[in-house]
């Protein structure tokens, strides 16, 4: 009898470990934090996963060897957050994690610190280098090993989710072609001005538009963005369609749905800032636009919790819209609405218009993209004040009787003026009262250019670059062109 409950306890015994050990959840990583990835410097590491509800979980980077120790919350959650040093110029130190928990631990391997950058948007970012104006020559120097590329897959989702799929992978012939080719640019021109290694992740879709970046809760609590976005996608069929990760050009334009599956996943990873091509898909919206992506800035912020994030983004580029027209301005309203997004602290825009391609939706050439963002960052983010990074903007212009004169900010004109052609600056517009404008004449005349049209005895207003389609000329000495303007605040006509 002693013998036979003996073997019965031994056996309820064997069955419990069973169950405790089936209970046991091996440790696992957030599905951003892979082999090769890039950990941003001097900033604090997040390192997130899933393991067993009440489980302690080890985690050490090698950089330091420190081990931090945190506990699996009840819905089997962990977060520890390590010391990352800044690393020193030429510094491309390879790395270890260790992630411990349960008898069970995940190495990550071949890791790097320094800087990463998230960039986004829709098809003119996700164009990839196989595509590009400059491939045959570029793609076979980009065997860059200390630039990390992480190229996100396309997904939707009504709720936010903390998957995503994509693999770090090492900068080369091979990863880049299918990789974005402003992306591509900006983070070669940043790995080689710093000298430190650089992440750069693309997650975005063509076709998209900004409010399918915002989440949800975000454009509900702001009136405008409720009833512009919001509200007429809840009231539509669509909203109870079931979401899964096709593609779609009504699709990518619904509210929060990319927000959910494209960025949310990315929250906790430490970064430098973002980088941001997107508008040809709301390019008919005006002061909803500016506040929806000035929203999407501020909620970004929030969602990453690093403070005031630099954000950078790039200015639609000429397009004709099929219409050979001069008269058609609707695109210039709406690279002014995104110039306006700039009055937001810590941000900048970068101008397309001498590099667009009038009857290309997609102009190729991408390279002075990703220069003049890298140009940006490293003045605005970096602190090397004497990289330029933009080119004439307006300050005044002085009518004198026939002639007008338009000043532009000094410390725009690095170089002085000039043309990238060598022919008189071309797209000026002169109007009088009668507010119908003509093209003027310019003469670049030291740091001034002087207008008249035969048309027009005494203008009152100047507009430059002011319609959809024009590829200019006008620059300064470093080769960055000015920004489209108006003088005018007259109403936009509609249809134009």
């Amino acid at each position: 009898m002693f013998i036979k409950r003996y073997s019965i306890l031994c056996y309820l015994l064997f069955v419990l470990c069973g169950v405790a050990v089936a209970q046991q959840q091996p440790v696992q990583l957030a599905s951003v934090l892979q082999d090769s990835m890039v950990i941003q410097q001097n900033k604090p590491f997040k390192v997130w996963g899933r393991a067993s509800a009440g489980s302690m979980v080890a985690v050490t980077g090698s950089w330091n060897n420190r081990t931090v120790e945190v506990k699996a919350d009840s819905s089997n959650q962990f977060m520890a957050i390590l010391e990352v040093q800044a690393v020193k110029p030429g510094d491309f130190s390879s790395y270890r994690l260790t992630v411990s928990s349960a008898g069970t631990s995940v190495v990550l391997r071949h890791l790097l610190i320094g800087e990463v950058w998230l960039c986004s948007g829709q098809s003119n970012m996700q164009f990839s280098m196989k595509e590009e104006l400059n491939r045959d020559l570029e793609i076979p120097l980009a065997a860059l090993p200390n630039v990390r590329l992480f190229n996100a897959g396309l997904n939707f989702s009504n709720e936010p989710i903390d998957t995503i799929s994509g693999r770090w992978k090492g900068c080369s012939p091979q990863t880049v072609k299918d990789f974005s080719a402003v992306a591509y640019y900006f983070g070669k021109e940043l790995s080689e001005k710093l000298q430190v290694p650089v992440g750069i992740i693309f997650t975005g879709i063509g076709a998209s538009g900004a409010q399918a970046y915002v989440p949800r809760g975000v454009l509900a609590s702001d009136p405008l963005l409720d009833s512009v976005y919001l509200q007429p996608y809840l009231r539509s069929p669509k909203s109870a369609e079931k979401i899964n990760a096709g593609f779609s050009f009504e699709k990518v334009m619904r509210p929060y749905l990319l927000y959910n599956a494209m960025i949310h996943p990315f929250r906790h990873l430490s970064i430098r800032g973002f980088c941001w091509y997107q508008g040809e898909a709301n390019h008919m919206e005006r002061d909803s636009y500016t506040h929806l992506t000035q929203t999407l800035i501020k909620s970004w912020r929030t969602q990453f919790a690093q403070g005031e994030l630099p954000f950078y983004y790039v200015q639609i580029a000429p397009f004709f819209h099929d219409k050979e027209n001069p008269a058609l301005a609707f695109d210039a309203f709406f690279r002014e609405a995104q110039e306006k997004i700039a009055a937001l602290n810590n941000t900048a825009m970068v101008v397309t218009m001498d590099v667009g391609e009038a009857k290309n939706l997609h102009p190729k050439n991408k390279k002075p993209i990703g220069h003049r963002l890298a140009a940006t960052a490293l003045n605005r983010t970096y602190g090397q004040l004497q990289v330029d990074y933009n080119g004439p903007a307006f300050h005044h212009v002085i009518f004198e009787k026939a002639k007008a004169v338009v000043y532009f900010d000094p410390e725009s004109l690095a170089g002085g003026l000039k043309t990238n052609n060598g022919q008189p600056p071309a797209f000026f517009m002169l109007a009088g009262s009668d507010q119908q404008f003509y093209p003027a004449a310019a003469t670049i005349s030291g740091e001034t250019v002087v207008l008249h049209a035969a048309k027009v005895k005494r203008p009152v207003a100047v507009r430059y670059a002011f319609f959809n389609y024009p590829v200019t000329n006008l620059e300064n000495g470093k080769g960055f062109p000015a920004l489209p303007f108006r003088t005018d605040h007259w109403e936009e006509k509609a249809g134009k």
